[in-house]
């Protein structure tokens, strides 16, 4: 089992793994040969080289959003999709407006395409059997926007497991701009912040 977060060695960083610890990821040959030739493909080299050109670019003077878009302009794109949750429907219109500001084109698909009803979708579930709920669907936002053939998907607040959802199922290459995290103004970093003071109960179990 691989514990980079405990390494105090890091040697990684410098490319010297004499000090390396007996599980470091370096002794790992073949995967770190197979990974080194996919980076070969075409496809690929093109796109890590866009993400180091932003990274020379930007680094400490770009924010995420300003980041996205420049990446995207990197790399030549031109149509753009925006998977979004209805709780922040009002971000994502300001969002969108931005990325057409800057010469996009955007198609935006909302979380609640489809208008499933849970109760299709939900197991044992007596409490909302008879009341109509509708379902995020994270499957038909992936799927809506292979179909509009995006370049580039950004999701944007979409919940823990829908998420993961929707970057199974789209095809074009995603990234996230806005996680869900509804009691830290979808900041949950500042919960690793507080873990040895605020949180620090909540977290031991």
């Amino acid at each position: 089992m691989f514990t980079c977060d405990s390494c105090e060695v890091i040697g990684c960083r410098k490319g010297e793994y004499e000090d390396a610890p007996k599980n470091c990821p370096i002794r790992e040959e073949g995967v770190c040969a197979e990974a080194r030739e996919e980076y070969e493909k075409e496809n690929i080299k093109k796109f890590i080289d866009g993400t180091m050109q932003l990274e020379n670019k930007g680094r400490g003077q770009l924010s995420r959003i300003e980041e996205t878009i420049e990446f995207c302009k990197i790399m030549g794109y031109k149509k753009i999709g925006v998977a979004f949750c209805i709780g922040l429907k009002k971000e994502a219109k300001t969002f969108v407006k931005i990325l057409k500001d800057n010469g996009f084109e955007v198609s935006s698909v909302i979380c609640k395409n489809g208008s499933i009803d849970k109760n299709e979708l939900i197991l044992n579930d007596e409490d909302r059997k008879d009341r109509l709920e509708i379902s995020c669907n994270p499957i038909g936002q992936a799927m809506l926007l292979n179909k509009e053939e995006t370049e580039f998907n950004i999701a944007l607040g979409l919940c823990v497991g829908h998420d993961s959802l929707f970057f199974k199922y789209v095809k074009a290459p995603a990234t996230a701009l806005v996680v869900k995290d509804r009691v830290l103004a979808h900041n949950p970093i500042g919960a690793l912040y507080c873990a040895h003071s605020f949180y620090r109960k909540r977290f031991k179990k």
